[in-house]
């Protein structure tokens, strides 16, 4: 008896052992089937936005000039968390690293990693703002963090503002500017009165686009005709904001012979300012006539031209549903020409809606539409020209491109609101043929705060505080119940 009950003991011991090393096998296969489970979906993975707010995916554009890179692309990130878009800047720079293994990433906390942000200052010679860094092959491009973000006040008694949000726009245009081997150089035309790049004025400066251009990778230089006598070779393009003198006969012909050697022009005329370049504008297709385009459904004021939708044209792709501001703008018509090769072809990029005109007579305190001498909507107020080799046939012909604005104050620094910037700098790219560029729209996010009253915050609170536990500790209860039973 005593040797059956010492093997049963055994037998016990055995089986317990057994059971021991049957349990250390099955965890250490879990942990190995886990780490190999972690380790493929590191390599393989799939990646989704369920959020409305998270940043989209990044556009074609951008993803075709990160194909086109073939050197590391280093990007330092100097924001403090606590900045209104360090949450988008984090997730888009993670959109960037995902799409390229040679892209890494850094986000520096200037408070908190004092030492670093102080190496990065030395090195990068930044002045202490917060800012993302772009490198490239030991070059290196900074975007200021005050340029990310674009704020709109709240519109309706719902509390709904908007946020403009530049950064993928910012940040393609840093990692092209440090893929090219030159800066084009860009010309603004003085001498007539025009709005100067130089110039910090509140409402006649164009200090705010001057400092975009540069960002975006060009050089700017000041250009008058009468002192020059010529046009540099130099010159990318050309641009004549808002003259309030007439240019002198051989100014304009300057102008006409840069323009038959493939020149690039960007007009920005105001309404009731006669320049002397109608008549070259007319040879290439475009009229301008002493009048101002109103719309009584697009304004607030009856000053100004609220526009938010657009024909399709590589430079108003992207600013569909976003809304540019003219001020008391001319129109920029189209004006017939005879069909034949290497002729001007008109665009229209912008124009009132069927309820707007061109009013011939703005002087009249009660402005209508006069069906005898005004022109009914929809009449364009922004245009782009090109003539270029024949439709169909696929040569290496450098076009001529103009772009006729009939506004230059949307683009002073007191004028950039909305989409202003984005319709100046695409035509800009355009005209430039920087194709790269182009597409990269804002992103635009819409902040409905939550209003409570006080009586609705004591339901919230209790139901969050009171109800939901309550539930809880029940269904607690009665499980505990059912089993002692």
């Amino acid at each position: 008896m005593h040797a059956i009950l010492v093997n049963l003991m055994k037998t016990g011991r055995l089986r317990r052992l057994l059971l021991r090393i049957n349990l250390a096998v099955i965890i250490l296969l879990a942990i190995l089937i886990f780490g190999m489970v972690n380790y493929l979906s590191m390599r393989h993975y799939a990646r989704a936005h369920w959020s409305r707010n998270a940043p989209a995916p990044l556009s074609p554009r951008s993803l075709r000039l990160l194909e086109s890179v073939d050197s590391d692309i280093r990007i330092t990130a100097l924001l403090r968390p606590g900045h209104a878009a360090y949450g988008r800047v984090a997730a888009l720079l993670q959109e960037y690293a995902a799409h390229a293994a040679y892209v890494t990433v850094e986000l520096v906390d200037p408070d908190r990693d004092l030492a670093r942000a102080e190496q990065l200052a030395r090195q990068y010679r930044l002045e202490g703002s917060e800012c993302v860094v772009f490198e490239i092959g030991g070059r290196h491009h900074t975007v200021p963090a005050a340029a990310l973000l674009d704020h709109q006040a709240p519109s309706d008694d719902a509390g709904t503002s908007r946020t403009t949000f530049h950064g993928e726009q910012l940040f393609s245009s840093a990692i092209y500017a440090l893929t090219q081997a030159t800066r084009p150089t860009v010309h603004f035309i003085q001498g007539h009165g025009e709005r100067s790049p130089d110039d910090f004025d509140r409402h006649r400066g164009y200090s705010r686009l001057a400092a975009r251009l540069r960002d975006e990778n060009l050089d700017i230089e000041g250009l008058n005709l009468g002192e020059a006598k010529s046009v540099p070779n130099h010159c990318a393009l050309m641009i004549i904001a808002g003259p309030v003198r007439e240019f002198a006969p051989f100014e304009i012909s300057l102008i006409r012979d840069y323009l038959n050697r493939k020149g690039r022009l960007l007009a920005l005329l105001d309404a009731r300012v006669r320049s002397g370049l109608e008549p070259l504008l007319m040879d290439w297709g475009v009229v301008l006539e002493n009048d101002i385009v109103v719309d009584p459904e697009r304004t607030l004021s009856g000053r100004e031209l609220y526009i938010s939708s657009y024909p399709n044209h590589p430079v108003t792709v992207p600013l569909q549903n976003l809304a540019t501001v003219l001020y008391l703008p001319r129109s920029v018509r189209p004006r017939p020409l005879t069909p034949g090769v290497d002729k001007p072809v008109f665009f229209a990029l912008a124009t009132c809606s069927t309820a707007g005109w061109a009013e011939f007579d703005p002087d009249d305190a009660a402005v209508q539409f006069n069906p005898h001498a005004d022109i009914p909507g929809p009449v364009p107020v922004a245009a782009a020209i090109e003539r270029g080799p024949v439709p169909g046939v696929h040569v290496q012909i450098r076009p001529t491109r103009l772009v006729v604005i009939g506004d230059s104050q949307f683009a002073a620094n007191d004028g950039l609101m909305g989409a202003n910037m984005d319709l100046f700098l695409n035509a800009v790219n355009w005209l430039l043929e920087r194709a790269e560029l182009l597409e990269l729209a804002p992103r635009i996010y819409e902040h409905q705060p939550l209003v409570m009253d006080a009586r609705q915050l004591r339901r919230l609170f209790a139901a969050v505080v009171i109800v939901l536990p309550g539930l809880v500790a029940l269904i607690g209860l009665g499980m505990a119940w059912r089993r002692r039973r």
